[in-house]
């Protein structure tokens, strides 16, 4: 099915000689009087376009655009689709081509690929398939002022910085596929559909008992459309911006102190309530894994242990894996959410650890859109990075931001009077891989939290506290109230009586630890990352030993694996549009690691 299958113009007041243009790749153009109320009508061979006094069909592939002139300036005539939404007609533009399961869709460049046919399969017969043609959001808009980072007044200060904002053009809906060849599949035996549902249903149902007879294989509780919606993600997920690896030599890598940690990071899947870990760690067995745990070669400082699927990089593949609205992979092993081929349970021994989740990953649209480590005006490496300070005029601000309108980035609600925008990796950055998340203004957002294997869980979030613009902000986890917390100098800095490991002797350390600053909500930030400088050497301490960068606990809750959860966040201090709250990463953490003292110690 398409995302749209019919569309008819209405008017609140007709302008005559209002006119909608069909366009064709070939330049032809058909014109249809908006006054004769034409009607489109999008099916798997055709598109038809019906009025009073003209009809045409078309191949949906030949369709470039639509455009309209002489409309009301005032946006009054409409373009009305089959889900009941009214779009103003000058927002509606190149619908047919970003709908249709065309040759450049990810959907067709899969099927177009033999050596993953029989995971194909398995994409069709679930019905997921359907859901890698979409493109794009034809409902979003956002003026002409904001599209290009030429507007002063998007400038936004930020402590003591000023990043350049502007908003996405067009809100694409685009996907990641990592899919297991037939020859991973035939290691296991696996060589047909049938196979692979066998398989499947012994991945879920040990996790899943309940839903042990669901038979129909589009029902999104079936042990196949589990298997496969595992390894789908809601985003385009590029090879270097899934971690914090962003290149083969990064210097934002080099930051990260990867003996004791690999560099990870986490993303809800499309399979319901699920989350997938990526992992980049260094030395012999360097690359991008699914699940794996460990550091290096060997086992973490809990003794865990496990390899995953290493994902082949794209400079090892000879076919175009790159679609208009996605990109795929190939995956050297089965991945799932459930108990492995090898007996291993992935969600009570891979994902029974501390979840360090960047913020400008919390968002699928934060992904798509590039948001995260965007490209700046800079010099350094052709604006890998951006550059500390800079100013209000925007001609003169190399640091390039992209900022998200309410409605416009999945998994937060947030009002708009809220400003929201992700800000580029800075290297010297007193934060966790060189960027965050900026809140502004008298927001009042509510993020939805990644999903969580069945357990007790610790909710903290790291921020940058010590600038008179921070403000006081109170925390809910789901609809509860937690705590109120003032982020100003003269508000939690003294409360919090930060000291450095140095000045303390090891009693002290622990007591510190255990009673002086846990005790009152606070932890130190990690010592995995060391803020550095535009050349990329290590001058600065770890974020351990800076007493700004600090991870507030914001309060614990229990996940039954099945369910949404929440974190909301709003600013009290009055109607000032001054305010802001920088979110790095939150952190996600089992009772069995949180209630480990060598935890609150290390912090790694």
């Amino acid at each position: 099915m398409f995302l749209l299958l019919s569309a008819f113009v209405c008017m609140q007041a007709q302008n005559q000689g209002a006119v909608m243009q069909v366009t064709l790749s070939n330049g032809t153009k058909s014109n249809f009087a908006v006054a004769d109320r034409p009607v489109v009508t999008l099916d798997q061979q055709s598109v038809t376009v019906a009025s009073k006094s003209n009809t045409a069909t078309y191949n949906p592939g030949d369709v470039k655009n639509y455009t309209f002139s002489s409309v009301s300036p005032s946006g009054t005539e409409f373009i009305r689709f089959a889900d009941g939404q009214a779009y103003p007609l000058s927002r509606v533009k190149n619908i047919i081509p970003k709908t249709q399961d065309h040759p450049s869709a990810l959907a067709a460049m899969l099927k177009n690929d033999r050596s993953v046919s029989l995971f194909v399969s398995a994409l069709e017969a679930t019905g997921m398939i359907d859901s890698l043609k979409t493109y794009e959001d034809t409902s979003y808009a956002v003026g002409a002022d904001s599209v290009g980072w030429n507007n002063d007044q998007l400038c936004i200060h930020v402590a003591v910085e000023f990043d350049n904002v502007a908003y996405m053009e067009h809100r694409y809906i685009k996907h990641t596929v990592f899919a297991e060849p037939d020859t991973v599949f035939a290691k296991y035996g696996v060589k047909t559909l049938n196979d692979l549902k066998t398989l499947a249903a012994k991945i879920y149902d040990p996790k899943y008992p309940e839903d042990a007879g669901v038979t129909n294989l589009k029902d999104r509780r079936n042990s196949l459309n589990r298997f496969v919606s595992y390894h789908l993600l809601p985003f385009q997920g590029e090879y270097y911006r899934l971690t914090h690896v962003d290149g083969p030599n990064s210097k934002l890598a080099g930051l990260f102190n990867r003996n004791y940690w690999d560099i990870a990071d986490w993303y809800e899947t499309m399979m319901p309530y699920s989350i997938m870990k990526f992992s980049f760690p260094n030395g012999s067995e360097a690359g991008l894994y699914i699940n794996r745990r460990g550091v290096q070669e060997h086992a973490d400082e809990l003794g865990f242990k496990y390899r995953g699927a290493k994902i082949t990089p794209p400079e090892d593949v000879t076919v175009s894996q790159t679609a208009v609205n996605g990109i795929y992979y190939y995956i050297d092993d089965i991945i799932s959410y459930g108990v492995q081929p090898d007996g291993v349970d992935i969600q009570t021994y891979v994902l029974s650890e501390r979840m360090r989740i960047d913020a400008s990953t919390l968002s699928p649209d934060f992904m798509t859109s590039g948001a995260r480590g965007h490209y700046t005006r800079s010099s350094i490496e052709g604006g890998k990075y951006g550059l500390g300070g800079q100013g209000t005029i925007a001609a003169n601000n190399v640091n390039t931001c992209l900022g998200f309108k309410a409605g416009s980035a999945a998994n937060f609600k947030f009002t708009d009077d809220t400003h929201v925008h992700v800000r580029n990796r800075t290297l010297p950055f007193w934060c966790y891989g060189g960027d965050e998340l900026i809140l502004k203004g008298k927001f009042d957002v509510t993020i939805k939290l990644p999903p969580l294997p069945e357990g007790k869980y610790e909710l903290r979030l790291s921020t940058c506290v010590g600038f008179d613009s921070r403000g006081i902000i109170a925390y809910f986890i789901d609809d509860d109230f937690v705590d109120m917390v003032d982020m100003r100098p003269g508000g939690q800095d003294p409360k919090i009586g930060w000291v450095s490991d140095d000045s303390l002797g090891d009693e002290e350390l622990i007591s510190y630890f255990d009673h002086t600053l846990r005790n009152k909500g606070w932890m130190k930030g990690p010592r995995s990352y060391n803020s550095g400088s535009d050349d990329g050497m290590v001058y600065y301490n770890d974020l351990r030993d800076n007493g700004y960068t600090l991870r507030r606990i914001i309060g614990q809750f229990h996940s039954d694996g099945k369910s949404d959860h929440y974190l909301r966040l709003v600013q009290t201090m009055g109607e000032s549009p001054n305010y802001e709250l920088s979110l790095d990463y939150i952190e996600l953490v089992p009772e069995a690691v949180y209630d480990n003292p060598d935890e609150n110690e290390d912090g790694w």
